[in-house]
């Protein structure tokens, strides 16, 4: 009895799984699909003024991979990058200053805004002493972008003239992180993936809806509408900051797009599992508001969608009942066929695809990590610093 009772519940788990892939693959905004690029390039009547503004803390390690790129942009318009110091030890803003004289490029200041006060993380911090630096020079665009991407001598070209053929007030990339080690291989692909399935593109995108999201390590931001949207002060404790940008736009009433990257690439190594670890668990709790209940309900959901499939073949195949491997196996090939084109993006080997489950188990172990450090008072923790949550941080008044 019991034992029709385990087998029972594991029939009803994959039906339930299957039933979730199903809604996913046909109801997520097509989340799935790698094929949301920039829009159709037009040509500006006129290039405007642009601004890019690199916070960097302790980024000697990749500035000589990123920063010669940033400086080489091929653009018609007037631009100009700011890199501000936030607070490094490694000499950061001394090596800039080097690549800037060695490589030449665009014009570069380097500055520093000291220690962030309460209630503000260093990256919003910096980036707000680099706004308020590139509001001097009067930009149309600010184009935000991480001290570990490198672009390709196009890419700002092709981001205002999106921008500006299309209307857009944020106009954000998905870099296409670094996967070279095994453990790169097996959880980056999967992080943009997940991240995919959180924020479908092509709803991001869509007029009217809701959903907003932005990659922040590529985030063209029209000048304007930072001012009404009160960007960053709005988000000055935002941990998961693209996102927190991104909904403030869009509650400014600005339109947003959000795409994979061609020609925008991430050259931060996280060559380790710990290093992956440390990425993902430093913001996962955050992005639950810090609830229990909707880490309990991630948790449960995780479980069902990801890890029931391949216990309903297991059982399923020990126990001889078809009835949990047959919606056991449907649900594993429905995820394992939509994670095939993110691979593919990623120029991975397509047997990573069924081992999405083991992948995603890594997640849910890092979410669950991520509370537990939250909880010991070593939540959200980046190069030195810990942020508290939004409600511990003093308002302004």
């Amino acid at each position: 009895m019991v034992q029709t009772a385990h087998v029972s519940a594991v029939v009803w788990s994959a039906a339930g799984s299957l039933a979730a892939w199903l809604w996913l693959l046909l109801c997520q905004g097509w989340f799935w699909r790698t094929d949301v690029r920039l829009p159709p390039l037009g040509v500006p009547d006129a290039w405007p003024g642009v601004c890019v503004v690199v916070p960097a803390r302790d980024e000697a390690a990749v500035l000589p991979a990123s920063l010669p790129s940033v400086l080489a942009q091929d653009y018609p318009g007037r631009a100009e990058v700011f890199l501000v110091d936030d607070g490094s030890t490694d000499g950061t803003g001394e090596l800039a200053r080097e690549l800037a004289r060695r490589h030449g490029g665009l014009p570069l200041t380097v500055d520093s805004p000291g220690e962030p006060p309460p209630g503000w993380t260093g990256k919003l911090w910096a980036v707000r002493h680099g706004i308020a630096l590139a509001r001097a020079r009067d930009p149309e665009y600010l184009l935000l972008t991480d001290a570990d991407i490198a672009h390709a001598p196009d890419s700002l070209r092709r981001l205002v003239a999106a921008a500006r053929t299309g209307g857009f007030d944020v106009v954000s990339q998905m870099a296409r992180l670094r996967v070279e080690s095994r453990w790169e291989r097996l959880v980056v692909p999967a992080f943009v993936y997940f991240f995919a399935q959180l924020y479908p593109f092509r709803r991001i995108g869509r007029a009217g809806t809701r959903t907003a999201a932005a990659a922040g390590g590529c985030v063209l931001l029209r000048a304007e509408t930072a001012a009404r949207a009160r960007i960053p002060d709005a988000i000055r404790h935002a941990v998961i900051d693209d996102v927190a940008l991104a909904r403030a736009v869009k509650r400014s009433g600005g339109r947003i797009w959000l795409g994979l990257a061609d020609g925008v690439d991430s050259v931060r190594p996280y060559p380790r599992l710990r290093d992956l670890w440390r990425m993902v668990s430093r913001s996962a709790y955050a992005q639950l508001r810090h609830s229990p209940v909707l880490l309990a309900g991630t948790v449960a959901g995780l479980a069902l969608v990801y890890l029931v499939p391949p216990v309903a073949v297991i059982a399923g195949a020990v126990t001889g009942s078809a009835a949990a491997a047959v919606p056991g196996a449907a649900a594993w090939l429905v995820m394992s066929g939509t994670y095939v084109p993110m691979l593919r993006h990623y120029r991975q080997p397509l047997w990573l695809a069924p081992l999405l489950p083991f992948t995603a188990s890594l997640y849910l172990l890092m979410t669950v990590d991520s509370a537990v450090r939250h909880h010991r008072g070593r939540g959200a923790a980046w190069k030195g610093r810990t942020y508290a949550r939004p409600e511990a941080v003093p308002d302004e008044g």
